[in-house]
């Protein structure tokens, strides 16, 4: 089965066609990379995908159910979500640990495997140790972590990241990319991720989607290779 499942999407801005003729599929248990050079739409293509934007042609499927037949749960991380201000109250902590009150547990008591959850979520992107700091006093790149830290708690079935390794250094990055494919291949999540770091994912990356632009064209158009 496959949790996306584009055909022949084409978008516009305005006149101008941004993206033509684009297909490709995310499908459980696999880690896809997104990439293409600076201003190939690829946020736009992630956009149209979720529905946040709405495509001019063509057809975009999602799968309301994963493997098991239960309702897809998605983490979806925008590029630079991170935008807590100095007075943002919530700890590390607490902000990562909301991420586990979801479908109507808000009032359910912390289970083990919930701070369980969490601790592995914040260990993966290396914010253990500032879990009791104040949000708003971080640099945007940790606030950036602990977004994703987020996103891993809640166990979504289907993660959607835009560059979310912006801030990490290498060792960090590697670390991370690590996780992702353990997260595809034994517990069978479906990722798509956005990166210019093709050259560092590849040996963790299960299949590589490029946008590239269109030949002869003066056009802003895009179309799709695997």
């Amino acid at each position: 089965m496959h949790y996306i499942k584009v055909e022949d999407l084409s978008f516009y801005y305005g006149e101008e066609p941004v993206l033509e003729h684009v297909s490709y599929h995310v499908d459980p248990g696999e880690f896809v990379i997104l990439t293409g050079e600076n201003g190939a739409a690829k946020s736009t293509l992630i956009r149209n995908t979720l529905g946040l934007l709405k495509p001019a042609k063509g057809s975009v499927e999602i799968s309301e159910t994963n493997k098991e037949g239960n309702p897809l749960s998605i983490g979806y991380i925008p590029q630079q979500i991170a935008s807590f201000n100095a007075g943002f109250p919530s700890t590390v902590l607490e902000l990562v640990r909301s991420g586990r009150y979801q479908r109507g547990r808000w009032f359910k008591p912390f289970s083990k495997n919930d701070h369980e959850h969490v601790e592995k979520a914040l260990k993966s992107v290396g914010m253990w140790e500032m879990r009791n700091r104040r949000v708003g006093e971080l640099s945007g790149g940790q606030k950036q972590r602990i977004c994703l830290a987020r996103v891993f708690a809640t166990d979504p079935d289907l993660f959607v990241l835009d560059e979310p390794t912006t801030g990490m250094d290498e060792n960090s990055r590697g670390d991370f990319y690590q996780l992702l494919r353990h997260n595809a291949h034994d517990h069978g999540k479906a990722i798509l991720m956005i990166t210019h770091d093709h050259e560092d994912i590849k040996q963790y990356a299960d299949r590589h989607i490029r946008l590239i632009r269109k030949e002869n064209s003066e056009w802003r158009c895009f179309h799709m290779h695997e």
